[in-house]
């Protein structure tokens, strides 16, 4: 490899040979990894005023890239979440260089050097039992958008899959009958399986009746037939959070995103005696940590609320 050339195609076998043939990591990763190089090569070219094909290894020294993560945070406005984020994407590939181009060892020790950026977590959003019913109640059941709207809520609320897991679910992924249950693949390619609830196992029975797609379609496409976005699971839900607003005025009090679903079915599980341990094995966690802040809010919540609350995973 010379200079001219290298960046290139250690960006190129970065993707393909070590993302996608050796972690076969998830098309989310995938895509988010892409959007972060994307960034950067775009960063780097008008800073730079070369193509990104020009683009040279020890141009992509740390001035550079801590100038491009200022931008994502001054310019672009990006969270210090979101910052940690892109930097743990270029991270991953300079690991990937200092095993397969070990000329730029030390370029890559200091990039990795680079710390995240430390920043308040927000408190863990979640929804009561009130508030649940009245975002399942708000899709319409006379049509076809209404019911798929409606059994992805429910499995949504019950399962606590993250969107990722909930748009790319398949029909052949739920199990109906006894031990009725979900399979999904989630981070780092796991497949776990989450176990239904009676009234859960009704409503998607109903719907894959209904959806009658074939083994590897979407449980819950789009108009076109396709796999919904993550943008058009948002649209969704916004949508039905509109109208339950109108029910339930704490709702709109509320930052309700996906993610805030599955937080919710994390917190009923916690404070109706879930352990950290299996808490961590029903969402999917690949450390048992992961789970501190759900503890942390759980806490909170007690301090607050002294009567129980009606659990939605009986």
């Amino acid at each position: 490899m010379n200079g001219t050339s290298d960046f290139p195609a250690l960006l190129e076998g970065f993707f393909t040979d070590r993302l996608m043939r050796q972690l076969q990591v998830s098309p989310h990763t995938i895509l988010s990894y892409r959007d972060t190089f994307r960034l950067l090569l775009h960063y780097a070219q008008g800073r730079l005023h070369k193509a990104p094909s020009d683009l040279t290894m020890p141009e992509l020294d740390t001035p550079l890239i801590g100038a491009f993560l200022d931008h994502l945070e001054q310019e672009r406005e990006n969270s210090a979440r979101s910052r940690n984020v892109r930097l743990a994407a270029i991270h991953s590939f300079f690991r990937y260089v200092a095993l397969h181009a070990p000329q730029y060892s030390a370029l890559a020790q200091r990039v990795l050097g680079m710390p995240n950026k430390r920043y308040t977590r927000r408190p863990v959003e979640f929804l009561t039992r009130v508030e649940v019913e009245a975002l399942l109640a708000a899709p319409l059941l006379d049509n076809w958008t209404g019911r798929r709207d409606h059994a992805m809520l429910l499995l949504a609320v019950q399962t606590g899959l993250r969107a990722a897991e909930l748009i790319g679910l398949r029909c052949q992924d739920i199990v109906l009958g006894p031990g009725a249950h979900v399979r999904c693949l989630g981070k780092g390619r796991k497949v776990r399986c989450t176990p239904l609830r009676k009234d859960t196992v009704t409503v998607m029975r109903r719907w894959l009746k209904e959806r009658h797609g074939a083994p590897d379609d979407p449980v819950f496409p789009n108009a076109r037939g396709t796999e919904l976005s993550h943008d058009g699971l948002q649209y969704v839900l916004a949508k039905h959070l509109a109208t339950a607003r109108s029910h339930c005025p704490s709702l709109a009090r509320k930052h309700i995103t996906p993610h805030c679903l599955r937080h919710t079915l994390a917190m009923d599980l916690l404070q109706h005696g879930v352990g950290r341990s299996v808490l961590a094995l029903w969402l999917g966690h690949e450390s048992v940590e992961t789970t501190a802040m759900y503890v942390h809010a759980d806490l909170k919540l007690k301090e607050l609320v002294q009567h129980p609350v009606n659990s939605l995973i009986k």
